[in-house]
């Protein structure tokens, strides 16, 4: 394909992810019809969605994987490996928690959420996409360091979870269920103190925490 009709082929393709995004986030991936979808797309034909994604399975792992941060940031796992816990667990923390800066984002997670609750299908979809990656990584990513002895040894999927559980909880308490200081909370401020909350308990040398052994 000529590098014209590529940059063209792909610029049709976003477009759609786009509009995707809107439709997937106000009606959910069930209701969701491609007439929807091309509509919002600008596309004129829903057929045309099929020359572009093989169904709306695709299409909706697209919308998650390109317009979710995490799962952007996630492509460059391997990377993040070789980095110290300071770096990576920042980097990971902050990119999740850009979420609260898309609303559109936002509407989708929370149509997720919904969807997931009420149809496993729909859930163990979302799942392979993107929770599961998240908590894949993090466990892998802190087992390594635990082995290279710059973390303390513990379980590593437990410790995974109590690094994702606060920033979870920060999601949560802006935007399902609001708290009065939520807004005051800056992502980045709270990003930070996770990171470092965290790895006051989890660096060896820690006084209080002896040596891991």
């Amino acid at each position: 394909m000529p590098a014209r009709d590529e940059q063209d082929f792909e610029s049709r393709r976003q477009q759609i992810i786009d509009g995707a995004l809107e439709v997937f986030a106000s009606k959910g991936f069930e209701k969701a019809t491609n007439k929807d979808i091309a509509q919002a797309s600008q596309i004129g034909s829903p057929g045309l969605i099929y020359h572009y994604f093989k169904d709306k399975s695709d299409l909706f792992q697209q919308v998650v994987q390109q317009r979710i941060p995490l799962l952007q940031l996630l492509t460059h796992s391997e990377e993040m490996m070789t980095k110290p816990p300071q770096e990576t667990l920042t980097l990971f923390a902050s990119t999740f928690l850009k979420i609260v800066d898309n609303p559109t984002a936002i509407a989708l997670m929370k149509l997720m959420l919904g969807e997931a609750t009420r149809r496993p299908l729909v859930a163990e979809m979302i799942n392979t996409i993107g929770p599961g990656r998240g908590f894949a990584f993090l466990t892998r990513y802190l087992e390594k360091q635990m082995d290279a002895g710059v973390l303390q040894t513990m379980n590593p999927g437990a410790a995974a979870r109590c690094f994702i559980g606060p920033l979870i909880a920060y999601v949560l308490s802006r935007e399902v269920f609001p708290q009065p200081d939520a807004q005051d909370l800056s992502p980045q401020t709270m990003a930070t103190t996770v990171v470092e909350v965290f790895l006051w308990g989890m660096e060896k040398g820690n006084p209080l925490k002896g040596d891991g052994e």
